[in-house]
């Protein structure tokens, strides 16, 4: 971890994530805080729930197909600090300007804005987390990042609540500047401390190119880096057949805001509860990970499925047991579907590896929430049935990936 003046890591791996997750915690204050509010808002603006739907999956969409291409340059440049700290402040500077959005188009920009920032930094920041993840453990490595992560996607919806409460939607967004300042001043902080994170990686793309072509992983060897495995593509086809039915919180909240199921304060915390059951379930599921390898993935697709039961009723009861079992399922999304692409592509290809990944996974998302809107509008027995069969579809294409047995890797 040590070199030419400037270039000296002067923080070992595991406080590098931790770091890192602190950075993406005040973040998370910031564009979670927001999205909390989003759908509501958006409705006040005019928006119908298709809308809503196809707005918020468009902006996820922006988060993760654009990676296809920030992917590859983040591989090729290996410029990951200034592709991180770039995305960074495209978002820290969007999600403010939304308390000044009159019109749904202004509000519609900005959110789409705000995801492209998320588009820019994620395959460089991932890449940096994975050379941290070889020497603790890519599960630890991504659980703990995912928990402190989602621990800000709690204080920022209940932030955000209370701002509602106060004085409105403008107010709630306009808070949301501290925290982004705190998570810009952090980042470059952690920049100047950990400037070369490929160096905690003995396999990573300065790695001695006769000893880094083939190396261990929870699910058998990784191949050699010049390129993508077929288990890699079939484990990307499943992530989007499990997000197709994976509904955005816009459109739950939506719900909630339209059938009046909740006072409109109360809507951002129970966001906050989801976070806060999915920084526990990434912590759960990402040692889970370390231990059994993907399989341990299995266990999002009864939760998925699970959520329009709880999140579309009428009852309060109902809706927050919702909120917890949608937070969970994110949760594990985040963190070890993460984790597990560092293990299925060569160290040297992991940001066009987390571009592609992400690319796929986020055109379901588009497709799945815009379906969901749209059943939601017409047929909530519709809506039901079409998430449900969506996860079973899901687990079909996963079985596939168990015919190799599952040997963990541990640190």
């Amino acid at each position: 971890m040590t070199g030419p003046a400037g270039t000296t890591n002067r923080l070992g791996p595991l406080r590098f994530v931790l770091s890192f997750g602190v950075v993406s915690m005040l973040a998370d204050v910031v564009y979670e805080g927001a999205r909390a509010i989003t759908g509501p808002y958006l409705a006040t603006l005019g928006a119908s729930a298709v809308m809503v739907g196809f707005i918020t999956g468009a902006g996820e969409a922006v988060a993760l197909v654009l990676r296809l291409a920030s992917g590859p340059l983040a591989d090729r440049t290996r410029k990951y600090w200034p592709l991180t700290i770039a995305g960074y402040t495209l978002t820290i500077v969007t999600v403010p300007l939304l308390s000044l959005a009159g019109a749904l188009w202004q509000a519609s920009v900005l959110i789409i804005a705000e995801r492209f920032g998320k588009a820019v930094r994620t395959p460089a920041r991932d890449t940096m987390l994975s050379h941290a993840g070889s020497s603790i453990g890519h599960g630890r490595a991504f659980a703990a990042h995912e928990a402190l992560d989602r621990s800000g996607a709690l204080v920022g919806p209940l932030l955000v609540g209370l701002m509602v409460a106060v004085s409105g939607y403008q107010l709630g967004f306009a808070v949301l500047a501290i925290p982004g300042a705190l998570a810009l001043v952090a980042v470059l902080l952690l920049r100047r401390a950990v400037p070369v994170p490929e160096r905690f990686d003995p396999d990573g793309p300065d790695a001695d190119p006769g000893t880094s072509g083939t190396t261990a992983g929870p699910d058998g060897p990784r191949p050699p880096r010049h390129r993508l495995p077929a288990r890699f593509w079939w484990y990307s086809g499943f992530t989007a057949v499990s997000m197709f039915g994976f509904s955005t919180f816009g459109v739950i909240s939506y719900h909630l805001e339209v059938q009046g199921v909740l006072p409109a304060a109360l809507i951002p915390v129970t966001y906050a509860a989801s976070m806060g059951a999915a920084a526990l379930a990434a912590l759960t599921s990402g040692a889970l990970y370390d231990r059994i390898g993907l399989r341990g993935l299995l266990i999002a697709l009864p939760l998925t499925a699970a959520v329009p039961f709880l999140s579309f009723s009428t009852s309060p009861g109902l809706v927050w047991t919702g909120a917890v079992v949608w937070g969970a399922a994110l949760g594990i999304h985040g963190s070890t579907l993460r984790a597990a692409v560092a293990d299925l592509v060569p160290a040297a290809r992991r940001g066009t590896g987390y571009g592609i990944f992400t690319a796929i996974y986020g055109t379901g998302w588009l497709a799945g929430s815009t379906i969901v809107g749209a059943l939601y509008a017409v047929s909530l027995p519709g809506l039901i049935t079409f998430i449900v069969a969506t996860q079973l579809a899901a687990l079909l294409a996963f079985l596939p990936l168990l015919r190799r047995p599952a040997v963990p890797a541990r640190p």
